[in-house]
């Protein structure tokens, strides 16, 4: 009797033993997972967090304009100190460990400026601003839209997009999973997009939306965020609003995104994981008026969604 008892106790604790450590194992594989994506950052809540500070967010220079690839393991972003033309910088999970960011220097000193990179969701581009210095007086016509092919370790030349979307003031472009370009018109303050054509964008059409720059579409093209003055509260220079596609294609009307992700410091240059989880904007609350990246959940966005639908139903 004593040696079955003894047994069954042995059974019980190799059983034990085992889901422990398939626990451990679950656990160690969710810590992998974390650190080969977002640079090995803690997810942040509905509370935004600034983001990868001292390696990406570094104090005494504004930071605008995020973007990350679809597997989630290169990023690319861009930053200046005050009165510096802005740079792209890049960091990749290369030799299980993320690499130093840098800069990219993807015209090669054909353009002094660069800035919101996006990296494609449908091919193998990276679509960017390039413009001449701000100090020419040239410097406002010559902001155009351009991309570079992705190479296994490196990229092609750099190459100015052929497209109307370059008529005027191109900036901050981004595209859907279909393909779409979506982009402001800083000339006209307006958001517009160009509809993906065997590699090309032939024609472009206003967005539709009420006010807003700086707009980002979703990946399924759900929804666009967009930064824009606070209607309400002259104070707010810049809150981020959302807008949702209804059925019949058009867009609503602008939601505030709220307290929780707007403050009393401008939020501008919102964008979406390629993963659709996380909201990234800058933030311009450091002194001197200087910029960190902040991220938060994009279930504030899907939260606002729900109660919208609901209140149109």
């Amino acid at each position: 009797m004593k040696k079955v008892n003894f047994i069954l106790i042995f059974i019980f604790f190799v059983f034990l033993s085992a889901c422990t450590t398939k626990k451990q194992k679950t656990k160690d594989s969710d810590a992998s997972i974390t650190e080969e994506t977002y640079l090995g950052q803690k997810p942040p809540g509905l509370i935004p967090e600034i983001f990868a500070p001292g390696i990406i967010s570094i104090n005494g220079r504004y930071e605008h304009g995020i973007s990350f690839s679809p597997n989630l393991n290169e990023v690319y972003y861009s930053a200046n100190k005050k009165g510096e033309d802005p740079s792209i910088y890049f960091s990749k999970f290369e030799n299980k460990k993320w690499t130093t960011p840098k800069k990219a220097n993807f015209t090669k000193g054909k353009k002094v400026g660069e800035m919101h990179p996006f990296v494609s969701l449908y091919d193998e581009k990276i679509y960017f601003v390039a413009h001449d210095a701000f100090t020419l007086p040239q410097h406002k016509e010559s902001t155009k839209i351009w991309y570079v092919n992705r190479l296994e370790d490196s990229w092609s030349s750099a190459k100015q997009l052929d497209s109307p979307v370059n008529d005027g003031f191109g900036f901050y472009p981004n595209q859907a999973k279909n393909g779409d370009l979506f982009y402001s018109n800083i000339s006209k303050w307006k958001m517009y997009y160009a509809v993906h054509k065997n590699g090309k964008f032939p024609q472009v059409q206003e967005v539709g939306i009420e006010f807003g720059i700086h707009g980002f579409i979703s990946p399924s093209q759900d929804y666009l965020v967009v930064n824009s003055r606070n209607r309400e509260n002259a104070e707010r220079k810049s809150d981020i609003y959302v807008y949702f596609k209804e059925k019949n294609g058009t867009w609503s009307k602008a939601i505030n995104l709220g307290n929780t992700v707007n403050s009393n410091f401008p939020e501008t240059c919102p964008s979406i994981t390629p993963d659709g989880k996380y909201l990234f904007f800058g933030r311009y609350n450091e002194e001197g008026g200087l910029s960190n990246f902040y991220w938060a959940s994009t279930e504030i966005i899907h939260k606002l969604k729900t109660a919208y639908f609901k209140k149109e139903s």
